[in-house]
């Protein structure tokens, strides 16, 4: 598996990582063991990241893998973990707290959950209106000093939020939604990281499914994807209308949408790092044959003239979700 730098300091992880939310969260009900035994497989063939956060089933995604990981050697996973999202005891959202005092409190729950005396990478998941990035940059800071957390993340933030934090402590990824679909950050974001060598963890590369190759119109909504808008209505033609001009060409390419997907986030820089949430082996499968997957710079305008960036019909989060955002 190749390996890509985070940060600027030495240390590198998998050229992709396993998004593990969806095992315990959002998309309905998963197989215990499937989840465990894709994790397995994740790192067998050298996926080093795993995503998770505290919030992800109220803890459940931690302790999952925690068991994933029992009997692995520590230093072969990267574990990144967001936090800073409160969550109701019947599974509602109801906000956000980025107080020194909550990260450091979260942490310490975190450590416990997950058996482990670090964490790689820890960031909050969202940007708190209420408090300031150098506050909270500041909490996590000082546990990297005690030696709990190795680097410092920021999720959603807009370039300035991304500087703010830098100045505090230095931030070795942002991670944000990227993908064919969602292509907002290249206009200011993506810049400004480049310029202060921050990576980017990239989620969302299959738009949720959507670019999945698999999706259709016909396909029941079970889970929160019903109530948003690129999965509503005109919107979903249009966009499952672009995914059929991406069919095409990965046909040409001897490989499926996802694939193709996948393969175009990777190609967009060394500093890049695409989750992929995948819940099943199978689905592991296409993110690990896109690695291989190699786009000519023909192939790339192709893909990019097939799907252009202001075609995509539909916000990627509801209205009140959109307003937690520090971008668009």
């Amino acid at each position: 598996m190749e390996h890509r730098k985070i940060g600027q300091n030495d240390s590198s992880i998998s050229a992709i990582g396993l998004g593990c939310m969806g095992m315990s969260d959002l998309y309905g009900a998963a197989d215990r063991k499937e989840s465990i035994a894709t994790i397995h497989e994740a790192l067998e063939k050298g996926i080093t990241l795993l995503d998770t956060g505290d919030f992800y089933g109220v803890g459940h995604n931690e302790l999952l893998l925690r068991e994933a990981l029992q009997g692995q050697k520590r230093e072969n996973a990267f574990i990144a973990v967001k936090t800073g999202v409160l969550r109701s005891p019947d599974g509602g959202w109801i906000g956000m707290n980025n107080r020194p005092e909550a990260i450091k409190n979260a942490l310490a729950y975190t450590l416990q959950r997950l058996g482990v005396d670090y964490i790689d990478l820890y960031q909050p998941a969202r940007v708190d209106p209420s408090v300031p990035i150098e506050e909270t940059v500041g909490a996590i800071a000082d546990m990297v000093k005690a030696g709990y957390v190795k680097h410092i993340g920021l999720s959603e933030a807009n370039a300035e939020t991304v500087r703010r934090a830098h100045a505090v402590h230095p931030i070795s990824w942002l991670q944000i939604e990227y993908s064919l679909f969602s292509r907002g950050i290249e206009k200011e974001i993506l810049p400004t990281l480049r310029e202060l060598g921050i990576s980017l963890s990239a989620y969302g590369v299959l738009s949720r499914g959507l670019l999945s190759g698999k999706w259709s119109k016909d396909r029941q909504g079970v889970d929160f994807r019903s109530f948003a808008p690129r999965f509503m209505g005109e919107n979903l033609d249009k966009n499952l209308a672009l995914v059929e001009a991406l069919r095409d060409i990965a046909v040409e390419k001897q490989a499926n949408v996802a694939q193709l997907a996948i393969a175009w986030v990777l190609s967009k820089g060394e500093d890049v790092i695409p989750l992929i949430g995948a819940r099943k082996r199978s689905q592991l499968q296409d993110a690990l044959s896109a690695v291989d997957l190699q786009l000519s710079k023909s192939d790339l305008e192709r893909i990019e003239a097939a799907v252009p960036a202001e075609a995509v019909a539909g916000t990627r989060y509801a209205a009140e979700q959109m307003g937690m955002l520090g971008v668009e």
